[in-house]
């Protein structure tokens, strides 16, 4: 099938139980969604808003955020058109489009994880340095960084992936990944191999980068209490994100190259779908909770609108 000319319509799997309980789902995934979207946004509009907070490891925190909105707009429109409408087919150039936004989310997380790793490095190591090192400049490009070099990166997988000609045309997954493309052609996958595993590579670069500065930061925890005050509040969300996301990645990066039909589906469709449900969801909640600097606000902003509601003058009744 030539997929390089026109749009060539693709097959998702159908989730179980579809028929009796499509509904259902279509209201739990539409909660998600919106859940998202509204802990991911009030956490933006409070950085923005409290000045406090226009510290780089805040902002930081707000990219995280809108990666996952960004990064969830890619899955949860879709799939619930796909639940209301009982048809799951998309077409080769959508498909492309939703391989890029899912996985160019996953990789911008994984940067701005790796970036925040350093900057709490920075904090709680050298604290004297820490205005002089992470300069509006160097915040930026650590910001450009984080953004550029994963969407550089999914656009060539994608492109790679989607310029082969398919002789397959069913997707055994509720929505589309590189991979899962590439085994849809019937040439040799070796080019789309060797770039997978140097995409591994730098990946694994991050996380050793993402080791040294925490081994480094426990060590120097060790010697102030003050240091150990912060690394509890600010670098203890940020361990249980980046470990999170580290075994998801993994097990989605093995099982697609090398997992069989013996493992159970609802344990790959947990695994599929937890890419695109805990992180959007983890990250702003534990973040919100653990930093008394965002909890705060916050709480200050509910009691100021709760007070604004109870001052409004109630209308007589007739």
């Amino acid at each position: 099938m030539d997929n390089m000319s026109y749009a060539v319509k693709l097959t998702l799997m159908v989730p179980r139980d579809s028929k009796s309980y499509r509904h259902l789902y279509f209201t739990c995934f539409l909660f998600l969604y919106l859940l998202i979207l509204s802990v991911n946004i009030c956490l933006v509009i409070v950085i923005i808003i409290e000045k406090s907070l226009h510290e780089p490891m805040y902002i930081f925190l707000s990219h995280l955020c809108i990666n996952g909105v960004y990064g969830a707009s890619g899955f949860y429109p879709k799939f619930l058109s796909d639940l209301i409408l009982d048809s799951y087919v998309i077409s080769s150039h959508m498909c492309a489009l939703q391989t890029f936004v899912i996985y160019s989310s996953l990789l911008c997380e994984f940067t701005i994880l790796t970036v925040m790793s350093y900057d709490r490095y920075v904090a709680i190591c050298k604290p004297l340095d820490y205005h002089s090192k992470l300069t509006k400049f160097s915040c930026l490009k650590l910001i450009l960084f984080s953004w550029i070099v994963p969407n550089c990166v999914t656009v060539t997988a994608v492109l790679l992936s989607n310029l082969r000609p398919f002789c397959k045309n069913h997707i055994d997954k509720l929505y589309c990944d590189n991979w899962s493309i590439v085994k849809l052609s019937c040439e040799s996958s070796f080019v789309n191999n060797i770039y997978g595993y140097v995409v591994c590579v730098i990946c694994c670069i991050c996380a050793v980068i993402v080791i040294v500065s925490y081994i480094k930061l426990i060590s120097a925890c060790k010697a102030s209490l003050e240091n150990r005050r912060k690394f509890w509040q600010t670098c203890l969300p940020h361990i249980l994100s980046l470990i999170n996301f580290t075994f998801a990645m993994m097990f989605d990066f093995l099982y697609n190259r090398y997992g069989s039909n013996d493992i159970p589906e609802s344990l790959r469709h947990f695994f599929a779908l937890e890419l695109v449900i805990v992180p959007p969801v983890f990250n702003p909640v534990i973040y919100g909770l653990n930093i008394r600097a965002v909890r705060k606000r916050v709480f200050i902003s509910r009691l100021a609108a709760r007070e604004n509601v109870s001052r409004a003058p109630k209308r007589r009744k007739m």
